[in-house]
């Protein structure tokens, strides 16, 4: 299904565009041309571990372990976690290598050339959902360094408005604006700073795990604690009724990446560069970092009296430059993830809305603009909020979307797109005045089993009487959304081939 030993010649194929219409194309939505294909795989394994070495990937050990589990099966669920979402990763990626073209361009081969910006939409606002929270730990790690160069905490009462305070605020309105640059400069800056900021990151995990081992004198006592769900733990034997909504949630972690990989594989030299280097960059590295979590939090129960799972929290408690160093490494860290992970796709995606008008640079204004409405300190409120609310109730929402991708690339067109009627209102993805609706009812009948299961636990008070099945189908929200839009958009296309 997966060819990785394509052509050259066809991938750097550049198709002669014939009077593209000016709501569908511009020149960032356009097909890469041979001199822009500059990515190589070590470019996209460099792309990946700059991403995965970020804060909230590190705290996503933390959360199962508040569930339950142990260390070891908080890190086996991570890391199964991302060898599943490495395959739509892979497969939708190939899209973006064979023909050029970035993900809100492809899903009009799906969605149609109108229809597609609902997709586009959908990823766009969990972006911004996204690219608002790792402001806000960027945001959180200034306010800390300025208050350990103070010798206490700055700022005062919340802001009635707000929850935070007025310091915490400015502290993230400052990051906010520091991320800009690299919204002026493009794709070219974020390669760069991704492929030179990744062994830096590499190296900082080593010496963390020296310093604590050092300093703790070993690796402190969670390694060997037991699993609650183990025989005589608190939650004995339900260890499989927490694991799946968990398993699920990780996945929803890189759901938003599995969509608009074209963007960043529309660079590749070659199917073979993408291929191995996101194989290389995704799932050991981030398994790596769960484990490098576990240990490092639980040298800081010998360390500190208690288990700190926030590495800001941890790098404020150090002492001397040591101090200094973690916090800027931390900024740089969350600067390359945020850019990568949380700008480019979203920039592409309000792009494709109105290609005449809005352009990439515009599109990441539009996005750094709604992560400041979108008071992301809320979402981090609680590990309810941030998994089983957040993290699982987009993954419900953008699942079906990724089914419908790949039946559509592989079952329906065999990987074989007319990339000039891709920008044409009267071309063969014009459906029915730009709309397929056998994608639309596929994502709404994807969507729609999950949505009770959602609304219980983003209001549990209003909707307190929800139904165990549909606890159960929201529990597997992700798989749910991914298997019947793909069988339901595969029955409907099949169909209409026949007719």
């Amino acid at each position: 299904m997966l060819d990785i030993k394509a052509t050259n010649e066809l991938e750097r194929a550049v198709p002669h565009l014939t009077h593209p219409c000016s709501d569908l194309w511009n020149d960032d939505l356009a097909p890469t041309t041979a001199a822009q294909r500059t990515w190589r795989w070590y470019h996209f394994a460099a792309l990946w571990v700059g991403m995965v070495m970020c804060i909230p990937a590190y705290t996503l050990s933390a959360s199962l372990v508040e569930e339950g589990m142990s260390g070891r099966q908080a890190v086996l669920t991570v890391f199964v976690a991302n060898a599943i979402v490495l395959l739509p990763m892979l497969l939708i990626g190939h899209a973006g290598a064979k023909y050029g073209i970035p993900y809100a361009v492809l899903a009009r081969t799906s969605f149609g050339t109108r229809g597609a910006r609902l997709p586009a939409l959908m990823r766009a606002i969990v972006a911004c959902g996204w690219y608002g929270i790792q402001t806000w730990f960027g945001g959180s790690m200034i306010y800390t360094l300025l208050g350990v160069m103070n010798g206490a905490a700055i700022g005062g009462a919340p802001l009635a408005w707000l929850g935070i305070n007025a310091a915490q605020l400015a502290c993230f309105l400052a990051f906010w604006a520091i991320q800009l640059y690299f919204v002026v400069h493009g794709m070219d800056a974020i390669r760069k700073l991704e492929t030179w900021t990744a062994p830096l990151k590499i190296a900082i995990c080593f010496v963390l795990l020296w310093w604590v081992h050092d300093k703790a004198g070993g690796f402190g006592p969670l390694l060997d604690q037991p699993s609650q769900f183990a025989p005589g733990g608190k939650r004995e034997g339900q260890f499989w009724s927490a694991f799946w909504p968990s398993l699920t949630a990780m996945i929803g972690f890189w759901a938003t990446l599995a969509l608009n990989i074209p963007d960043f594989t529309r660079f590749a030299r070659s199917q073979r560069d993408q291929v191995l280097g996101q194989a290389i960059g995704l799932p050991a590295p981030m398994g790596l970092l769960a484990a490098l979590a576990v240990i490092v939090t639980s040298a800081t129960v010998v360390l500190y009296g208690k288990a700190l799972w926030d590495p800001v929290d941890l790098a404020s408690r150090m002492t001397g430059i040591a101090v200094l160093v973690a916090l800027i490494v931390l900024l740089v860290d969350t600067v390359s993830v945020n850019l990568a992970a949380n700008l480019v796709g979203p920039a592409y995606d309000f792009s494709a809305l109105a290609p005449s008008r809005i352009s990439y640079r515009s599109g990441g204004y539009i996005t750094a603009g709604l992560a400041l409405v979108m008071m992301p300190w809320k979402i981090l409120e609680s590990t309810q909020n941030y998994i089983f609310t957040w993290l699982v109730g987009y993954s419900a929402l953008l699942g079906p979307i990724a089914g419908i991708l790949i039946v559509d690339y592989y079952l329906v067109r065999k990987t074989v797109l007319d990339v000039d009627q891709l920008y044409r209102h009267d071309g063969a993805y014009a459906f029915g005045n730009g709309w397929n609706m056998a994608a639309i009812a596929a994502f709404v009948l994807g969507v729609l089993p999950n949505i009770p299961g959602f609304l219980n636990a983003a209001f549990p008070s209003a909707f307190p009487d929800v139904g165990g099945a549909f606890k159960t189908i929201y529990t597997y929200a992700w798989f749910v959304g991914v298997a019947i839009a793909a069988l339901v958009y595969g029955l409907l296309m099949l169909g209409r081939a026949r007719r």
